[in-house]
């Protein structure tokens, strides 16, 4: 038995990268840059680090994804050799996330890897609830919340990072990178085809939910598919510009991990805007970090929500 079959996951091939550490997948992963490409979602990277956010330190399994971050197992590993480890890279470390040295990696591969000994793993329980999709959001029809409302570009445009820098400020967006303190009052308005929402702050209707990781053609792609099969009754749905997007944001992470209202899907924690970066690049909105940034659309690409003006 191997530690896939230990941790329920028979069949499945568990390359463990020892040269990965947690700063290497913070770079590949969030924001999208580093030694490595993501090249699609459902490339996965497993590595060992030590968790000191809490004590004692645990060493643990991960497992990283586009998508994702779940530590699959905590292993018992003798704690002095822990606390070496972590005293040596310095424990006044702002993320409390530590990479292993070479005499914990030796120790794994002798008592667990080679001796094949996994009455020192301990799985996690990672099982996700299905997502919850209610609105609790005012019906269509009903009477219109109370927001100041606000006209936002709409047309496609070609940013510098300075001018993208400054665009949350200009109606109180919540940015967490420039605008911190920002607190947009949305009037969300739930139209109750289980498919949109309608901020009358904005003036804007949004799709929930959206397309799954991919290139920027793909999404183009995708979004004229939309508008052929007039999804939800319409046919002029584009992606959002920089500030529409950014006036969605929430100051608080909500219990789907993401800075949104949870009306709307997890499933899209970061997507392309209209907006193309100057001097190239494309701009996306990052809905789990709470701000904006910018890559080359191909890989690992993003994902799709559109929307349309009332």
């Amino acid at each position: 038995m191997g530690l896939a079959d230990r941790l329920g996951m028979a069949g499945h091939h568990l390359a463990i990268d020892w040269d990965l550490t947690p700063s290497d997948t913070f770079a590949m992963f969030e924001s999208w840059g580093g030694k490595e490409r993501i090249r699609n979602n459902a490339e996965l990277h497993y590595y060992f680090y030590i968790d000191n956010w809490n004590s004692p330190a645990r060493l643990c399994l991960m497992e990283r994804g586009v998508k994702h971050a779940k530590i699959l197992a905590h292993i018992d590993c003798p704690q002095d050799m822990l606390e070496k480890c972590v005293a040596r890279q310095g424990k006044a470390m702002l993320d409390q996330s530590y990479a292993i040295d070479e005499g914990i990696k030796q120790w794994l591969l002798e008592k667990i890897i080679g001796a094949e000994d996994f009455s020192r793993v301990t799985p996690v329980d990672n099982s996700v609830k299905p997502e919850a999709m209610e609105t609790g959001l005012p019906k269509k029809g009903a009477p219109l919340p109370a927001v100041e409302k606000v006209s936002l570009r709409a047309a496609a445009a070609v940013l510098s990072e300075q001018e993208a820098a400054g665009l949350a400020a200009r109606h109180n967006f919540y940015d967490s990178s420039h605008n911190p303190q920002g607190n947009f009052s949305n009037g969300l308005v739930d139209n109750g085809d289980g498919l949109t929402v309608t901020d009358y702050a904005t003036g804007i209707m949004w799709q929930r939910s959206g397309c799954d990781l991919t290139a920027i053609r793909n999404v183009q792609k995708y979004v004229a598919e939309l508008n052929g099969q007039r999804f939800a009754g319409f046919g002029d749905w584009r992606l959002p510009t920089m500030e529409e997007a950014f006036s969605l944001l929430e100051p608080q992470v909500n219990e789907k991990g993401v800075h949104l209202h949870p009306c709307f899907s997890r499933e899209q924690p970061f997507i392309f805007l209209a907006d193309q970066r100057k001097p190239g690049g494309y701009w996306f909105m990052d809905f789990k970090q709470g701000t904006a940034f910018w890559a080359s659309g191909s890989i690992p690409g993003g994902f799709g929500r559109v929307c349309r003006s009332l």
